[in-house]
């Protein structure tokens, strides 16, 4: 295996890891821009109304997405395994 190899594998793993992860941090974070935006606007600073407002919709983005989630970890997963016997020679 080769330096170059190893890098193209290491930067397929963290292209798919920032794919997978995007879709709910963008949630949480349009989620918490909302909240802030009335809090600004109602001037009401309860920590709770931050928190549990964007744990529920991460976990709604959770549940929506799990299925393109899946599908592709398990083809990442998928081509390391088919392609292993190619990573040893």
């Amino acid at each position: 295996m080769t330096p170059e190899f190893v890098i193209s594998i290491f930067m397929e793993a963290i292209k798919t890891t920032i794919f997978l992860a995007g879709p709910i941090l963008s949630v949480g974070l349009a989620v918490g821009i909302l909240v802030s935006i009335f809090q600004a606007a109602t001037q009401i600073n309860e920590m709770t109304l931050v928190f549990v407002p964007k744990m529920l919709a991460v976990a709604v983005a959770v549940l929506v997405f799990f299925p393109w989630m899946l599908k592709m970890i398990t083809t990442f997963t998928e081509k390391l395994i088919i392609n292993l016997p190619m990573y040893i020679h």
